[in-house]
């Protein structure tokens, strides 16, 4: 089949791949619909972390063609969506509401290609109502991550009615966590954004103000936006030092920050973190515990996070989108197998 492989940094490929097969009885083998490319698949094309020879792609929609002899809430002909961290659903972790640090879990590679095989099927797949119409598709595949790793961001950063909510980062996770703002009833939404085409997307998502500035002059803009208190709730999603300390200084005292940008480089000051007296939560996001309620969302068309992908293009030419990305002319590649 033919799958994307990064070769190197900045060298991605789609090359002939094996074709996966069942390896475990709690496997299942898609038949993708649709795939995407990821802000956290920038990380090594752009050098920042190594990559040598790697199937790349980890979010995902499809039918399932396969399934192994263990398998019980999939079957072959099922639409699924799936999380872009794999996990049993039955270790303490998971029931806890932390399938994306599953004991026995990953996460998922491979799934911009023809077919993928997704491991612990059980507890990383979700079935939708029906095959969905192909106007559902890209909303589905948000779901995936973007969606859900918004939606995280949001939850963790207790947003909510009669909150105020900043979104540090304009990119799809950004985007999609003033979405999730908003559908949790975040009375006001900051995006901070310099960009006039995510300006506009954002506000279609539900943010109500714009702040253009960042770094310590963006600290100042939503102060100022917020009687100098600074917002209760902040999700940060970039994963850069400088957006996780305007992250921690936009917030007020006793506030909340989500944080679901990938770490690099990051260190907080104790100082920093002592005199702001806020609450930091974060990590790879337990996509799996939501989808059923974004499936259902998408599915009764109560949101759209399909708009999120702003260029489609066929898996023949992934090394386009990883560019036009990279170069920020796209916010969000879809792939066609």
């Amino acid at each position: 089949m033919r799958g994307v492989v990064m070769e190197s940094a900045g060298d991605v490929r789609v090359e002939d791949v094996d074709s996966p097969r069942i390896e475990r009885p709690t496997d299942a083998i898609i038949k993708l619909t649709a795939a995407c490319i990821c802000g956290s698949d920038l990380w090594p094309y752009r050098g920042a972390q190594p990559v040598d020879h790697q199937s790349m792609g980890h979010e995902y929609v499809g039918v399932v063609s396969e399934v192994g002899a263990d398998v019980q809430s999939v079957k072959p002909g099922d639409f699924v969506v799936g999380s872009f961290c794999i996990s049993d659903g039955t270790c303490e972790i998971c029931k806890d509401g932390y399938p994306s640090r599953c004991v026995n879990g990953g996460f998922m590679s491979g799934a911009q290609a023809e077919y993928a095989r997704v491991p612990l099927a059980d507890g990383t797949l979700v079935k939708t109502p029906g095959v969905p119409d192909d106007s559902l598709v890209p909303s589905l595949l948000a779901a995936s991550d973007v969606l859900g790793t918004g939606w995280f961001g949001a939850v963790a950063a207790h947003a909510g009615p009669g909150k105020t909510v900043a979104v540090v980062g304009d990119g799809a996770v950004g985007l999609m966590a003033i979405l999730a703002a908003k559908q949790l009833g975040a009375s006001r939404i900051i995006a901070m954004s310099r960009h006039a085409s995510r300006q506009k997307l954002a506000r279609e998502f539900g943010a109500t103000d714009i702040v253009e500035e960042r770094g310590d002059a963006g600290v100042q803009a939503v102060k100022k936006l917020t009687d100098g208190y600074g917002a209760h709730s902040i999700v940060e999603a970039v994963g850069l030092q400088e957006s996780m300390m305007q992250a921690i200084h936009s917030a007020r005292s006793g506030g909340y920050v989500g944080f679901v940008g990938v770490s690099h480089g990051v260190s907080i000051p104790g100082s920093d973190l002592f005199a702001k007296e806020v609450h930091l939560m974060g990590g790879p996001a337990p996509v799996r515990l939501f989808l059923p309620n974004l499936i259902r969302l998408i599915w009764e068309h109560k949101i759209d996070p399909g708009k999120v992908f702003d260029l489609t293009l066929p898996l023949d030419k992934a090394a386009e989108g990883y560019k036009a990305m990279d170069e920020r002319k796209a916010i969000k590649v879809l792939l066609r197998p």
